[in-house]
């Protein structure tokens, strides 16, 4: 393990994603990271990547909120990816980010707003959802729906609405983020494309859209991952 998610390789991913001088939190290498490991089925690496983000942080002078919002960021990114990878694999990941977890980094209580009715995330749902295809949204969502209806109602009420769309600890962009990088380790070249468009929706630029494909695609590929017919790549522009 020391090989797949070492220190040198850990810190070659973070100097990937453009705006150097961002502080440790605001750069999301670790986000994709985590999740690109977690999708590619190598739940072992995970704690690496949570251990060396928080050093960083550590270094930048930050108090145990900022470590806490840390640790909150990889959980939540993990559980979001569970969509796409499989919620094994989410699982997996976060036993072994359970383990390293500093016992005053731990949640002891649910992050989602369980009161909420099945109606509000629905409306949440159709929101985020808009905002991530964008013209395409009618589309894709009809696409959805005819494909299985089930499938369109579970895709913007459970996936978008109570999944995506809690933004209280990852931002929208960083959410398409995570989506990216699931996508990529999986191998769903259709779902790739609508959520590096997302991303560029989100308000990433070209340059940082790209950065997080390489990242995914580096870890992935150290993890073991091969592409059937390869990986979108980002369009410089987004209708």
């Amino acid at each position: 393990m020391a090989t797949l998610a070492s220190a040198a390789f850990l810190s070659h991913l973070k100097s990937i994603y453009p705006q150097k001088n961002l502080r440790s939190l605001a750069n999301p290498w670790y986000i994709i990271a985590a999740v690109a490991f977690c999708a590619s089925n190598r739940p072992e690496a995970v704690p690496h990547v949570f251990q060396y983000a928080l050093k960083d942080l550590k270094a930048d002078g930050d108090n145990i909120e900022d470590q806490r919002l840390l640790a909150r960021k990889i959980r939540d990114a993990l559980f979001k990816a569970g969509l796409t990878a499989g919620y094994p694999r989410t699982i997996n990941s976060l036993v072994a980010l359970n383990e390293v977890m500093p016992e005053e980094l731990r949640d002891t209580k649910t992050m989602r707003r369980i009161e909420t009715s099945i109606e509000e995330y629905e409306k949440i749902g159709q929101t985020l959802f808009r905002s991530i295809y964008g013209e395409t949204a009618e589309s894709v969502q009809g696409l959805l729906d005819s494909i299985y209806p089930d499938m369109g109602w579970f895709s913007n009420t459970i996936g978008y609405g109570l999944t995506y769309g809690f933004t209280d600890i990852l931002s929208p962009l960083e959410t398409s983020y995570t989506l990216v990088a699931a996508l990529i380790a999986s191998d769903s070249p259709r779902q790739i494309g609508w959520h590096l468009d997302g991303a560029r929706r989100g308000g990433a630029t070209y340059e940082e859209t790209q950065a997080v494909r390489k990242i995914s695609m580096e870890v992935s590929t150290a993890s073991g991952i091969k592409w059937r017919d390869g990986v979108p790549e980002v369009k410089d522009i987004v209708a």
